[in-house]
Order: C-alpha cells, then sequence, then structure tokens
C-alpha cells in the first residue's frame, strides 16, 4: 500500500484499539445496554437519511443488525460492565475469525484448509490461556459473555458474507438502526427506566465524548476509511491491520486505565493473535498446469483463447477479513 493508506489503516486499528477503553469510560456514565443503544442511534441517524437505501434484501440488514449490535456488542458491553478488562475484550475479540471460520464450514460448506485448521488451534490456545489469566484475577461469567459476543460477530460476518453488498457502508448505516429498539427495549427490561432517566438526566461532557467518539469516530469514521481501503487493495492486504486492534487496546487500558498486562496475558495475545493471522490466511488458488519441458501451461487446440479477467471482475474481497467495529 502507499505510505498514506498505511498510515490510515494503523490509524484505524488504533481507533478501534483506543476504543475499549472510550468503552469502559462510557460504562461509568450509562448502563450497558442503554449505551450500546446510544451507539447504534447516533451511528444511524442522521446518515440513513443520507446515504440512501441499501441495494440487499432487507432480511440480510434485519439479521446482520441484530447479530452485530444486539449480540455482538450488546453482551461486549454487559461484559466489560460486569469487569471484563478493556485491554483483554480486545484481545478475546478477535477470536472472531475463528467462529467465523466455523460458521461458514457448517452453513456455507466451506472446508478451511490445514493453515487455517492449524490458526484455529492455536487461537483457542491464547484464549484458553486469556481465560485461565482472567480466572485467577477476574469474573469468568464476564469473560463468557465477552466470548459469546465475539461468536455473534462470527455470525455478523456469514450473513454479511451472504448478503455481499455492493456498498458496505451504506449497509452498515443501515444495520446500525436495527438494533437501537431492541437495545432500548432490553434497557428498559434488564436495567429498568429509572436508572435509565438517571443517566440521562445525569448526562455530562464526558458521556457525550465517550457516546460521540464510539459512534462517530470509530464506527462512521473508521469504517467508512476501512471500506474504502478494501475497495483499493485486496483484502489479503488491509485485513492483516486489525491485528493490531489488540495491541493498541492493551496497551491504552495499560496507559489508560491502569490494566495490568501480566507475563500469561502477553502470552496468551501472541498465540491468539498468531491464530488469527493464519486463520485468516486466504486460500491459494490452484494453478493452470504446465506442459512439461516449457514453461507455460499448453493451449487448447480447439477451445478459443479468452483474455484474462480485469481485476475490476474479479470477486469482491471476503467479508470475513473485514472487521466490523
Amino acid at each position: 500500500m502507499r505510505p498514506a493508506h498505511t498510515g490510515l489503516a494503523v490509524l484505524v486499528a488504533a481507533l478501534w484499539g483506543v476504543n475499549f477503553v472510550v468503552i469502559d469510560i462510557g460504562l461509568a456514565h450509562f448502563p450497558p445496554l442503554l449505551f450500546c443503544a446510544l451507539r447504534f442511534l447516533f451511528a444511524a441517524f442522521p446518515a440513513v437519511l443520507l446515504v440512501g437505501r441499501p441495494a440487499v434484501p432487507w432480511r440480510w440488514v434485519i439479521g446482520v443488525g441484530l447479530a452485530l449490535g444486539v449480540g455482538k456488542f450488546g453482551l461486549l458491553f454487559v461484559g466489560m460492565d460486569a469487569g471484563m478488562p478493556a485491554g483483554l475484550s480486545s484481545l478475546v475479540l478477535q477470536v472472531q475469525a475463528v467462529f467465523t471460520a466455523l460458521i461458514a464450514c457448517v452453513f456455507l460448506g466451506e472446508r478451511p484448509g490445514r493453515v487455517r485448521v492449524a490458526g484455529m488451534a492455536v487461537a483457542l490456545a491464547g484464549i484458553a490461556v486469556a481465560a485461565v489469566d482472567e480466572g485467577g484475577s477476574g469474573p469468568l461469567g464476564a469473560f463468557a459473555l465477552v466470548l459469546v459476543a465475539a461468536a455473534f460477530w462470527g455470525v455478523s460476518n456469514v450473513l454479511t458474507r451472504k448478503a455481499a453488498p455492493d456498498a458496505p457502508f451504506t449497509f452498515m448505516v443501515w444495520s446500525s438502526a436495527v438494533p437501537v429498539l431492541p437495545l432500548l427495549a432490553l434497557s428498559l427490561l434488564f436495567e429498568g427506566p429509572a436508572r435509565d432517566a438517571a443517566a440521562l438526566t445525569a448526562l455530562d461532557l464526558p458521556g457525550v465524548a465517550a457516546i460521540g467518539f464510539v459512534a462517530l469516530v470509530t464506527t462512521l469514521f473508521g469504517f467508512g476509511v476501512w471500506s474504502r481501503l478494501l475497495r483499493r487493495y485486496d483484502a489479503s492486504t488491509v485485513a492483516p491491520y486489525s491485528l493490531l486492534v489488540p495491541v493498541f487496546g492493551m496497551s491504552s487500558a495499560a496507559l489508560f486505565l491502569h490494566e495490568d498486562v501480566t507475563p500469561l496475558r502477553w502470552c496468551a495475545a501472541g498465540l491468539l493473535v498468531t491464530g488469527v493471522a493464519l486463520a485468516s490466511t486466504p486460500k491459494r488458488r490452484a494453478r493452470a498446469p504446465r506442459h512439461p519441458g516449457s514453461g507455460a501451461a499448453p493451449l487448447t487446440p480447439h477451445a478459443p483463447h479468452r483474455a484474462e479477467t480485469p481485476p475490476s471482475a474479479e470477486a469482491p474481497p471476503d467479508p470475513e477479513l473485514t472487521p466490523t467495529r
């Protein structure tokens, strides 16, 4: 990639990593489900009035909106509110690559190659190490919630793959509108009207800044830039930069929230990042057979010569390599 675009990829990864610190700050001002609802409310409106309707069936918009908004982010916010550290959350969520591959294998019939299987095994070993570390210092229930959130992220990746939107940014904006009402309803049911009203009436500048950052900076700006990079470069070129997210997440949590990063947690991070990198490796395309003794593939005598497929006609980037924040 060009140096400027490399800088943008690193910037987005940094914003997505710091986002976990901002979520932790926001949870000090709002109940988790209400905070999540506000995040998607301001990510969707007024953007839905400006981008036009998505050119995909509504079932995919609704499915991704519920899986990503209610499933992934709802459980992530609840898990962090229950005591899951911000830095560790940024790390554990990366196991979504494993869940994506497993769900795609079951429902789409996609067979992962040996490298991907090895990557999944390494990533799961990292999750086991992280669970042991968290079990000695924090609530395992909160850890489990974030792990289930990663599984819902995998579901949303597979649904996005099925939807194959031509305009990912428009699709993301409309999908962000879907979870607003369900999250508000769940907040009223489980967190209570009194708690929600108290949080809204006590709204202050840090609370507003937290909502603005998670909705506008990491969602609209971050995903918008990421989508543009994926349109310009192959997914295999852009996706590896997402592995920097837990690096920025853990380091910013240690810097701003004074979270301890134990040797066991560094070990888990190394295993998880390595495993996700392997699990996200694109499959190699089979090469055409070569004629013995010659340096080129033989031409079929009775078949007309066909020109190479232009780059613009290639298949779209693999959505499982496209993180959504």
